[in-house]
Formats: C-alpha cells, structure tokens, sequence
C-alpha cells in the first residue's frame, strides 16, 4: 500500500515537475505545421500534376516575411507553415568563400545590421549580423545557409529555389547532396536551363516560365516532360484563357503571382474585403493552380479555410 501511494503521489507530481524545466509555465503551446511531404520524386510529381482538383496552396514569396519576421528565414517559414498550406520561394546566394546562404537582395543593408556584398562578405562575417523585419526592425534570426534550409524543408513544405548567381548545376547539386528531389525544385529562366536540369537529374522537379502559347510549343520541343515542371503564366492573369487550358492539357499545374497587385490591396486591407477575395478567388476560377504571393498567411486562408483538402491531395497534405 505504502509503494501505491509513493507512486501516485510522484504521478501527481510528474507535470509540475516538467512544467519547471525549459518551457516556462506562461509558454503557450505552438500551433502545428501545415506539411507537406511528397515522400518521393515520384510523389512532388503526383502532387502537381493538373487533375481538376484544388492544390490547396500557395506559394510564399521569400518565405512571407511580416512584422518581426524576416525574409528567407526558418522562422518566418514556420510562421507561414501555422497558417496555411505553402511551398517556399528561396533566394540562394554565394558569398565571399564560396558557401550559399538564402538572401534575396546582392546587398544586406536593407535586411541586415551589416553593410556591403554578400559575395563580398565570408559565411562567417555574415553570421554575425542579424536579420530585419520588413519595418526594418531588428530580429534575434540570422541569415540562414541553403544547407540548413534543405535539412529544416523534409516532410515540411516544398522549398522552390531561385537562381540570384547560383546557377542550375550548384543548385541541383545542393538538391542532390541532401536527396532532396522529393522537397526541392528550381525556377529555371529559359527552356535551355530546363533542358540542361533534366538531363543532369530526371527526377528534379521546375518552375519554368510559360507567358503564351507560343511558349507552350517550344516547350514541347525541348523533349523536358511536362510532369517535370509547373508553368508560371505571369505576375497577372493571362488575358489569353486558352494558354492555361492548353498547359492543363499537359497535366500540368499553372502558378500566378499577385506580390505587384492583388497583394498590395490586401496588405490595404487586411481584412480582407468581399472585393478582394472575390479577386484572389477569381484567379483559381480563371485556372491558376498556385498564387505566389507575398502574404501567404493571409491569401492561404482567404481561400482555402472553409475547404477541405481535396482526397487526390490528402495523403501529401496534413495538418
């Protein structure tokens, strides 16, 4: 008898014991993640490929940066992540020494507590400064590496690489080094790089720029599959609706961007008008799959919080 009652007592102990280690009483618990996790190349293809059912999400322009949250910064991409389904719009650079960092400006002045080049500055010297907000105020977050992104990204989200200066073969080889295939793709600028990207791995996964349907032939021409990419029509709508249905043709995904409009009315009005819901909803009736956007939080739930995950989506998609 006299061992049960140790043990209930040390049971009713056992949380204010765990409550007085490293998270303080007052720490509110974190919200989960919206993942995505493709598991395989085979799956991120499976995951884009054009079937007529919603994508149920949107594409996080640097990450999605905010009030106390940077740009391109494992921080800010949690953040986003809490909110909404998103894939990752990076921006890695070289610096001095020849590591790659994730920052989109070639100068830090505007988004760090430094000064100068990032190809002028050692990984090191870079470290040292911590990043801005886009108020311009100071964080404790520091500009991250392309590695550490890459080892954060698995079974997380999708990261969706720019160039900058890191040209297609550095970038695919950080993609392979990581085995990433299934959670990293590029944004290639010509149809001459998505030739070269596919013949030096298959089962990497880009975004390439489709504006017209002239384009939409060349393509073809490449001998690049469809299913190896998705088609950015622009930073508007296509006035030209048959561009976006010849792309769905290919079972192949559409993605828009709204950082140069739409974004900018919303940032007005954050909460969000029937006028401006009707308009980011009027892109996804049009045939956009995907809207890269600066305020991903918010476009996120504006669409997709009174939906649920389409089932061809569902086991890539969890929340």
């Amino acid at each position: 008898m006299r061992q049960i009652l140790i043990s209930f007592m040390f049971t009713l102990m056992a949380p204010a014991v765990a409550l007085s280690g490293d998270v303080p009483r007052s720490s509110p618990p974190l919200s989960r993640l919206h993942t995505i996790d493709a598991r395989d190349p085979n799956g991120l293809r499976e995951l884009f490929r054009y079937n007529g059912d919603s994508l149920h999400l949107v594409s996080a322009h640097r990450g999605g940066p905010s009030k106390g949250l940077p740009e391109n910064c494992i921080a800010t991409f949690e953040h986003t992540l809490r909110q909404t389904f998103a894939i990752m719009e990076i921006d890695p650079r070289y610096t001095k020494d020849r590591a790659i960092v994730v920052h989109h400006d070639p100068t830090i002045e505007r988004t760090t507590t430094g000064k100068g080049r990032v190809a002028d500055l050692t990984l090191q010297e870079l470290k040292e400064l911590r990043l801005r907000d886009p108020e311009g105020n100071v964080t404790e977050c520091r500009i991250p590496t392309l590695d550490e992104v890459l080892e954060w990204a698995q079974g997380k989200t999708i990261l969706v690489l720019d160039q900058k200066d890191v040209p297609v073969e550095a970038r695919l080889k950080k993609i392979e080094e990581h085995h990433a295939e299934a959670y990293a793709m590029l944004i290639v600028y010509n149809f001459k790089e998505a030739r070269k990207c596919y013949e030096l791995n298959k089962n990497v996964m880009m975004e390439v720029m489709i504006p017209n349907r002239e384009k939409v032939n060349e393509f073809d021409r490449t001998g690049v599959p469809w299913s190896n990419v998705i088609a950015f029509v622009g930073h508007t709508m296509p006035a030209d609706m048959e561009l976006l249905r010849m792309i769905h043709a290919k079972k192949t995904c559409c993605m828009v961007g709204t950082s140069r409009n739409l974004d900018r009315e919303l940032a007005a009005d954050p909460s969000g008008s029937r006028a401006v819901e009707q308009a980011y909803r009027g892109l996804l009736g049009r045939g956009a799959d995907v809207i890269e956007t600066d305020l991903p939080g918010e476009v996120g739930k504006l669409l997709y919080h009174d939906s649920p995950v389409p089932a061809s989506r569902s086991k890539f998609l969890r929340e």
